[in-house]
């Protein structure tokens, strides 16, 4: 570990689509921060048609040359021993964030974020779900009222054939990320439709 670099979490949830856009975000942060990778156990343990839970793996050891966290039990320790400077859930579900609105921990994900903000310390969000302004907006509304959670700005990616999917633009997740560690919300929140 560099000393001189600022440790930050990475953690992936299940919007398998969307994987290939984290892992070119993990490559653009990595020369800037030591990354510690999360994963939830569904992208850890799921083969799906975009990539095989080995080539997961794979291309997250290869971009931050550690193995991933991906249990309960290996995410518990990031609080009490201060492990990270700040959390990044990216890709992060409308599961994720009902889980994390109601306090809900059953995930290494969710167990990464309680453990993490036990220490007051910031999580970034980028969104990707299919409900957000559906069954997922109270559970956005929710966290964008908690102090410490911050939002990588977001847009409905396809309004025509899914009206409530809203989806983080992952080519601001660094700049978002820069101003959120400053304790300021990268604006706008909400994006124009491409």
């Amino acid at each position: 570990m560099n000393p001189l670099k600022k440790v930050i979490g990475f953690a992936l949830t299940g919007s398998f689509c969307t994987l290939d856009k984290a892992f070119a975000v993990m490559k653009e942060l990595q020369p800037h921060y030591e990354i510690l990778p999360i994963l939830s156990e569904r992208v850890a343990g799921t083969d799906t048609r975009f990539h095989s839970k080995e080539e997961v793996r794979r291309h997250v050891l290869e971009i931050c040359k550690r193995e991933p966290i991906d249990s309960i039990v290996g995410a518990e320790p990031l609080g009490p021993k201060k492990m990270l400077d700040f959390l990044v859930v990216c890709p992060c579900t409308g599961n994720t964030l009902s889980k994390l609105a109601c306090g809900i921990t059953d995930t290494a994900v969710t167990m990464a974020v309680k453990s993490h903000r036990r220490t007051g310390r910031g999580v970034l969000i980028a969104l990707s779900t299919n409900d957000a302004l559906s069954g997922s907006a109270h559970s956005i509304g929710t966290l964008m009222d908690k102090k410490g959670y911050y939002f990588v700005p977001f847009r409905q990616d396809d309004s025509a054939e899914k009206p409530a999917s809203l989806q983080s633009d992952f080519s601001l997740v660094s700049a978002a990320l820069r101003l959120a560690m400053e304790g300021d919300q990268l604006q706008p929140l909400m994006l124009p439709p491409l």
